[in-house]
């Protein structure tokens, strides 16, 4: 279920263990698209991209025709997602897909990550779960992981504690504010808690 690279193959740490996973949504978390319109978030910066994601969105339309997306990114995000590579694989689970690396990627200063493909039909998941939830924990295969996401919640919790066999930190980004000091924080902490088995 992944494309790409995102560094070494197998995941593995310097104590030759598995690294958590850390998924990682788009529009939210790094793109804090749900902050008023007209007030850019302090750090970000403000970017025009058409990926096809976003085309396909406008049927009927001419591509050359479709406005672009308006993107909101920071550029601190960069380094401190490197910096958590030292001790998760990050992974890209946004329905941005493959052009998360495309158009995101090369403005964080990331390397090209895999990618969870989902499936064509995105349909709610089960017990009041977000559609993501049930594919993650498949993709997971019992391997700890942590995922930032603006659409998570206790049933997603729920979900995951009784269908996935590893620890896992399902932690909900407002779509206001993106990733904050608080969230950094709480993914290293997870990281070593994870290393210490």
């Amino acid at each position: 279920m992944d494309t790409g690279t995102g560094g070494d193959r197998d995941g593995r740490g310097d104590g030759g263990g598995p690294r958590p996973l850390l998924y990682l949504d788009v529009d939210g978390p790094l793109n804090p698209c749900a902050a008023k319109p007209e007030r850019r978030p302090e750090g970000y910066a403000t970017y025009r991209m058409k990926p096809q994601g976003w085309i396909s969105r406008h049927p009927g339309e001419p591509p050359g025709a479709v406005k672009p997306l308006r993107v909101w990114l920071g550029a601190a995000h960069g380094p401190r997602l490197l910096a958590l590579a030292q001790v998760y694989q990050l992974v890209w689970a946004t329905t941005w897909g493959a052009e998360a690396n495309t158009f995101v990627s090369p403005v964080l200063g990331l390397p090209e990550l895999p990618v969870v493909e989902w499936p064509a039909r995105r349909e709610a998941g089960p017990e009041g779960t977000f559609w993501k939830t049930r594919h993650l924990v498949a993709h997971a295969a019992g391997r700890p992981f942590a995922w930032v996401d603006d659409e998570l919640g206790a049933p997603d919790r729920a979900f995951v504690a009784v269908r996935h066999a590893g620890p896992a930190l399902l932690r909900f980004v407002d779509p206001r504010l993106g990733l904050r000091d608080d969230d950094f924080a709480a993914l290293r902490v997870f990281a070593q808690a994870c290393a210490a088995g």
